[in-house]
């Protein structure tokens, strides 16, 4: 296994690859979310077999997004689940036309919003505690409200919002690390997904093997979204 990297590492890595190797972030995107939904389809397949997909209520996913990349990973996962004939809504604690301004994660979420995927903001607690009674009708939840660049505590309405999601019992899948963990020290950050698998990008953590890190993470995938090996190594 490759060493584990800190967050600082990571930016490093994402930055030379999109800035000395010329490779567009927005492929490094694409690449990461239709890996994560492939792990997905992996877990549905367990958790519904496919001959039970055209049952009523059969195979649907809700994958929970944070304004930034992170949150734009998740519209790549939604959008591939959608084409591979699984039920996807999609929740933003954020405002929509605050991300749609611009960036990758803009671009995604555009193409979702073309394709009338169910996008849905949720502005406060009220909104989500509304969340919090239909979660368990989801086959699996997907987290990605926080990346890997989290360093301060937990607020408002996401703590409320990773409280209702643990409290779920349904499988999780977090979006290259569980949303509230120290990417760095393994820390929960006040609360922290407490995840079924976590699809990680490039390289594992240093945060997943320290402290809380191994109680929060699950199954740790390391999966390739195209960073040259050269700057891994």
């Amino acid at each position: 296994m490759k060493r584990p990297f800190t967050r600082e590492e990571m930016r490093v890595l994402d930055r030379k690859a999109i800035e000395e190797y010329l490779i567009p972030g927005i492929i490094l995107m694409e690449n990461a979310g239709r890996n994560v939904a492939g792990e997905a389809m992996g877990m549905l397949q367990q958790a519904r077999p496919p001959q039970t997909e055209n049952l009523p209520g059969a195979r649907k996913v809700v994958v929970l997004c944070g304004k930034g990349n992170n949150g734009g990973d998740g519209y790549v996962i939604a959008r591939h689940l959608h084409n591979s004939g699984i039920s996807v809504t999609v929740f933003v604690v954020a405002n929509i036309s605050d991300i749609l301004k611009e960036g990758d994660a803009a671009i995604n979420l555009q193409i979702l919003l073309k394709m009338k995927i169910p996008v849905q903001e949720l502005p406060d607690i009220a909104a989500i505690e509304n969340l919090a009674k239909e979660l368990r009708g989801y086959d699996v939840i997907i987290d990605a409200l926080f990346g890997t660049g989290l360093s301060g505590e937990v607020r408002e309405p996401f703590r409320t919002l990773i409280n209702a999601t643990n409290d779920s019992r349904k499988p999780i899948i977090s979006v290259d690390i569980p949303s509230g963990l120290d990417a760095n020290t393994g820390e929960v950050l006040g609360t922290a997904i407490k995840a079924t698998k976590t699809v990680t990008f490039a390289v594992s953590k240093k945060g997943f093997y320290l402290n809380e890190g191994p109680t929060h993470t699950g199954e740790v995938v390391v999966t390739d979204i195209s960073i040259p090996k050269e700057l891994i190594h």
